[in-house]
């Protein structure tokens, strides 16, 4: 393979990031290894130093990697314009199915065989969720220090029914401490020197502030005028802007936050919706975060004064994914030109280290949470000082479930099968088991 490289016109990156956008499949590990053969390997549009450090980077960013990954070699190759259209067209088509799978959700939800069909999805998550806490926790739980993070993160989520922000937050300010006396604890190399050298763009990172927050923040400034902060299409603009800024470590971390505060919280949906619309998102192209279109689309539809209910879920949809990725370009542009500064502190390594051993425990949390409340139909909870130990009621064990999960867990575990084989077996599996039951 020839080490010279190949810059696209601004033509051959759109038609690329286009067909990109509609076989991003698979998850973050997927997406990041299709762009990687896309335009490293076959197109030699970047180095292979370059994806990586680009990678690199975006892991110390919150929100979806991938996506902000796309945005990054399309800001490299075309400036702004490039990671613009890089951007969109890696989200528009798995927005666009998942708005369409979302509106035949709400159209169904009542008919016995779609409630049967997603008997199958839920159980399928379960083990989805599982296998990637797994793969997440292999990487990131390889320190004592690390290990002992996520163990307490998820006492904390899952029996102090703690904030998912101030757990993760109390983390980020102990690995930054951590990794400046004790780098080691944590897997963190030492400081270096590489970005006292590293250029200094501040005009065009504050013009990207100025310019980004202002298109993150048009929308929620026309909702506040038109229907007041009492209204659901506030409560979505706020809470999912809040989500876009502390959510690091992938999607999974996300759905941890956004099932506790969304069901827990505001009451939008139910645990098992919530597990329909990650089933939704797993087998929809673009990042796994756009569930977040689902339950805002749910929460608008259900409180839709002074409008239609499909007015009002469409406003909830645009109004989520506006505020979920507007953050992700506002990032990229931002912080793009300061990428050799960024990996060289030792204390953001150190934060984002400790951080992501605590993303572990919140998604170990949300994979016993959502286990429960899809087995099991009563879910109550034991009561003990600051303590709320989750308690099942064993009576309501659903049997169906049960042998779907396991049938997940073989196919995914076992047969090592793709995420879209394993959801179409387990839908299936619920309606041949709802026929006879």
């Amino acid at each position: 393979m020839s080490d010279t490289l190949h810059p696209p016109d601004f033509r051959e990156l759109v038609r690329t990031f286009a067909r990109i956008g509609c076989l991003s499949f698979g998850g973050p590990a997927g997406q990041i290894a299709l762009m990687h053969r896309e335009i490293v390997e076959e197109r030699r549009w970047l180095t292979e130093d370059q994806f990586l450090n680009a990678l690199n980077f975006c892991h110390l960013l919150p929100g979806p990697e991938a996506q902000q990954l796309a945005t990054w070699i399309g800001w490299k190759l075309h400036g702004g314009r490039g990671g613009l259209a890089a951007g969109l067209l890696f989200i528009l088509p798995g927005a666009l199915v998942i708005l369409a799978l979302t509106l035949a959700y709400v159209m169904a939800a009542q008919a016995t065989w779609f409630a049967a069909l997603f008997l199958g999805v839920k159980a399928a998550v379960l083990a989805i969720v599982l296998q990637a806490l797994i793969r997440i926790g292999g990487r990131a739980l390889d320190t004592p220090l690390r290990q002992g993070l996520a163990a307490a993160a998820f006492l904390a989520l899952f029996t102090l029914d703690l904030p998912f922000p101030w757990v993760v937050g109390m983390a980020a300010v102990l690995g930054a401490l951590v990794a400046r006396v004790r780098p080691g604890w944590l897997g963190v190399s030492p400081p270096t020197d590489v970005g006292a050298r590293a250029a200094s763009p501040w005009a065009a990172s504050i013009r990207s502030v100025l310019v980004w927050g202002l298109i993150w923040g048009a929308p929620l400034a026309a909702v506040f005028l038109a229907v007041g902060p009492d209204h659901v299409l506030w409560k979505i603009g706020v809470f999912f802007s809040q989500l876009a800024v502390v959510t690091f470590g992938g999607a999974y971390a996300v759905l941890a936050y956004m099932a506790q505060e969304a069901v827990q919280g505001f009451g939008w949906l139910s645990t098992p919706e919530m597990a329909d619309g990650l089933g939704l998102a797993e087998t929809t192209p673009g990042p796994l975060i756009l569930v977040t279109q689902f339950v805002g689309f749910l929460a608008a539809f259900r409180a839709p004064e002074p409008f239609t209910p499909l007015v009002a879920g469409l406003l909830g949809a645009g109004l989520t994914t506006w505020v979920t990725f507007a953050p992700c370009f506002l990032w990229i542009f931002t912080f793009a030109p300061w990428i050799e500064r960024l990996q060289a502190s030792v204390f953001l390594r150190g934060a984002l280290s400790a951080l992501t051993a605590a993303v572990v425990g919140a998604i170990a949390s949300l994979s016993l949470w959502f286990a429960l409340h899809v087995l099991f139909a009563r879910v109550g909870a034991l009561q003990a000082g600051p303590l709320s130990l989750p308690i099942p009621a064993a009576e309501s064990l659903d049997v169906r479930a049960l042998v779907l999960a396991i049938l997940a867990l073989v196919l995914v575990f076992g047969a090592r099968w793709s995420v879209l084989r394993v959801l179409a077996v387990c839908a299936g599996g619920g309606l041949l088991l709802s026929a006879f039951a």
